[in-house]
């Protein structure tokens, strides 16, 4: 027998002595993190993922000694892929009764008011629900918390589209007179939709809510429990009030993390 054939039937002999069990027992998934274009929070530059809620994920990373794929794609698949795939996370993710038991949650990261707006230039004036629900066809990013919060309304004058982008982009054009976003990134937006602030209008508040990394209900909890220990580590040192400063210098920290 030659020395190969030797060492094929070993490595063969060794794997049938293996227990069963061992042989059948399923490989830990590796971890995916997905996110979209939404600046200054999380969005793509020179084709890669940066913004507020990436370098918070990243940080988060290297407390625990991990490096996962962060890939930016549409909401849609990414919440998609969040509520099939273990080990999962997506950020941002606005935490909603709606969502609550859908995902384990790691945050919050920010808080955000959503509001309607509308340009200046159309003499709108609506002030509450009842009026936004009779009104013309209203742009809002596809499966966002405000999308679903609106269908859960009774809403059936949506323009669903791709990002938040789309829909400042939907405003300009004259496509629809409404759109539904929040304050943290009107400004971004509508600086690359080409919009000037003062063009653009609050109508009135939808509603408040707090941003998280949502991962997958099939996520190992212990990670959960590691990333949470980690970011409150971040908000009791001071870095997170670092990475948040540098990317929304004239926005109030989010409640209870000074450090």
């Amino acid at each position: 027998m030659t020395a190969v054939r030797f060492r094929g039937w070993l490595c063969l002999l060794l794997v049938c002595c293996l227990p069963t069990q061992l042989l059948a027992q399923p490989q830990p998934q590796p971890l995916h993190l997905y996110t979209e274009e939404y600046p200054p929070i999380n969005f793509s530059l020179n084709g890669q993922p940066t913004g507020l809620a990436t370098e918070m994920v990243r940080a988060i990373m290297r407390r625990t000694g991990q490096n996962a794929p962060i890939s930016l794609v549409p909401w849609a698949r990414g919440y998609q892929l969040a509520l099939t795939r273990p080990n999962t996370g997506l950020f941002v993710t606005m935490r909603t009764p709606e969502r609550e038991r859908l995902f384990k949650w790691v945050g919050p990261l920010t808080r955000n008011v959503t509001s309607f707006y509308a340009l200046r230039s159309s003499g709108l004036s609506i002030d509450r629900l009842e009026q936004a629900r009779e009104a013309d066809e209203i742009a809002v990013p596809r499966d966002w918390y405000s999308h679903q919060r609106l269908l859960a309304e009774g809403f059936s004058n949506l323009t669903p589209v791709t990002g938040p982008s789309q829909v400042v982009s939907m405003l300009k054009r004259g496509r629809v007179k409404l759109m539904v976003l929040d304050n943290l990134s009107l400004s971004a937006l509508l600086v690359q939709g080409d919009i000037r602030a003062e063009e653009v209008q609050l109508l009135f508040t939808l509603m408040y809510s707090d941003s998280y990394i949502a991962f997958s209900a099939q996520t190992d909890a212990a990670l959960i429990r590691l990333w949470q220990r980690e970011l409150d580590g971040m908000k009791a040192d001071g870095s997170f009030a670092a990475i948040y400063r540098k990317w929304l210098p004239h926005e109030p920290l989010p409640d209870r993390v000074e450090p």
